[in-house]
């Protein structure tokens, strides 16, 4: 049964997910440029800013930030030695038939749809920016998770910058009329946070 006392502000997880992905060596700039070099052929305008607002809006769904927060203890408990046999060395060689990172990470990445869902598989297989670097730093850490879950958000980021667009495209726009703290417009509902 769900305990209603132990629930966990909303600040706090994204707070702790934001401060994973920094421990890590991880910034929201480095994710930023992966949505920018995705999504800047398509859209007009786009600048660095606009995909920083992007990857801060897909930073505050708890669905991110949970994958977040298992990935990266995972991955940090690899590096500690402290799995059990055969997951230790699993999650440690990164072994190509092991898919729960992936899994993970597309779990937060269906929350935003399939434009979001392509450009996963597309990162993942291209490793482009920050993820490659995670991804090739075999002996250096683990990152057997967060390669994915960088992936994962960035994929999510380009995923909202691309119906940003359309939404500017009906009225006649692009982001150049678009000040980067618009690109989210649900930060821009009454409530909202």
């Amino acid at each position: 049964m769900f305990d209603h006392s132990r629930k966990v502000p909303s600040a706090t997880v994204t707070k702790a997910a934001k401060d994973a992905l920094t421990r890590r060596g991880v910034s929201i700039e480095a994710i930023a440029k992966i949505v920018y070099e995705m999504q800047a052929p398509y859209n007009d305008g786009l600048k660095l800013a606009h995909c920083i607002e992007s990857v801060e809006s897909v930073l505050e769904k708890r669905e991110v930030q949970h994958a977040l927060l298992v990935g990266i203890e995972l991955d940090v408990l690899a590096e500690k030695k402290m799995l059990s046999e055969p997951l230790q060395s699993i999650v440690d060689s990164d072994e190509g038939l092991f898919g729960v990172d992936e899994t993970i990470a597309l779990g937060a990445v269906y929350t935003y749809g399939s434009i979001a869902v392509t450009t996963f598989g597309h990162l993942d297989k291209n490793k482009i920016g920050v993820i490659n670097h995670l991804d090739t730093k075999k002996g250096i850490g683990v990152h057997t998770f967060l390669d994915d879950l960088v992936a994962s958000v960035a994929a999510c980021a380009s995923s909202r910058i691309a119906h940003r667009t359309r939404d500017l495209e009906e009225k006649g726009e692009t982001f150049k009329q678009l000040p980067p703290e618009d690109t989210a417009p649900e930060s821009n509902v009454d409530g909202a946070q």
